[in-house]
C-alpha cells in the first residue's frame, strides 16, 4: 500500500478495532484492483470536466459551485470515503440535492451516463469499473429516492432499472 493511499485510511482514536480492520480491508481490496487515490483524483477531475461541459448538468452545477477547486477536493474526499471507506468525507449530499428545485430522474440518468463514459475512458480493469459503477448507481438511486420522498412522500421511487453496462 502506497503511503499516499495509506494516509486516507482514517484511524480515529475512538474507532472500534473491528471498524479499523474493515476500513483497511476495503482499502486493500480497492487498491488490489487499481482503485487508488491517484485513480480517484484523476477520475473526479475528468468526470466533473464532463459535467461542467454538459448541456443538461453544466448549468445546474454552474449555478451552485463558485469554487471548483474546493468542490473537486470535497468530491475526492467523498469518493475516497465511498471506495476506500476512509471516513474522511464530511458533508450532507442528500440535503444539498433535495434543495435543488427541478432535479429529476433524467438528471440522474444523465449523471450516470457521464459517469459510465468517464469510467470507460479510464482504462482500469473491469472489476474496478463494475465496482465504481455500482457505487455510483447506488448513490444516484439513494439521492433520487430521498428527493422524491421529500417532495411526494412514500410515492417516491428509485431510478428506472436499466442495464448499466460499463
Amino acid at each position: 500500500m502506497r503511503s499516499a493511499d495509506k494516509a486516507y485510511c482514517v484511524t480515529a482514536a475512538n474507532t472500534h478495532p473491528f471498524a479499523l480492520d474493515a476500513r483497511k480491508a476495503k482499502l486493500a481490496d480497492a487498491l488490489s484492483i487499481g482503485i487508488d487515490a491517484a485513480y480517484i483524483s484523476s477520475f473526479v477531475d475528468r468526470f466533473y470536466a464532463r459535467v461542467r461541459d454538459d448541456e443538461l448538468l453544466g448549468p445546474i452545477f454552474a449555478d451552485r459551485i463558485a469554487d471548483w477547486p474546493a468542490h473537486l477536493k470535497q468530491m475526492k474526499r467523498f469518493w475516497r470515503s465511498v471506495l476506500h471507506n476512509s471516513g474522511e468525507f464530511n458533508g450532507s449530499p442528500m440535503r444539498k440535492h433535495v434543495a435543488i428545485d427541478g432535479l429529476e430522474e433524467h438528471h440522474f440518468t444523465r449523471w450516470l451516463t457521464l459517469f459510465r463514459q468517464t469510467l470507460r475512458d479510464g482504462k482500469v480493469n473491469a472489476e474496478a469499473t463494475v465496482q465504481v459503477a455500482g457505487k455510483a448507481r447506488t448513490i444516484a438511486e439513494s439521492l433520487l429516492t430521498g428527493i422524491k420522498l421529500q417532495r411526494h412522500g412514500l410515492s417516491g421511487s428509485r431510478i428506472e432499472r436499466k442495464t448499466f453496462d460499463v
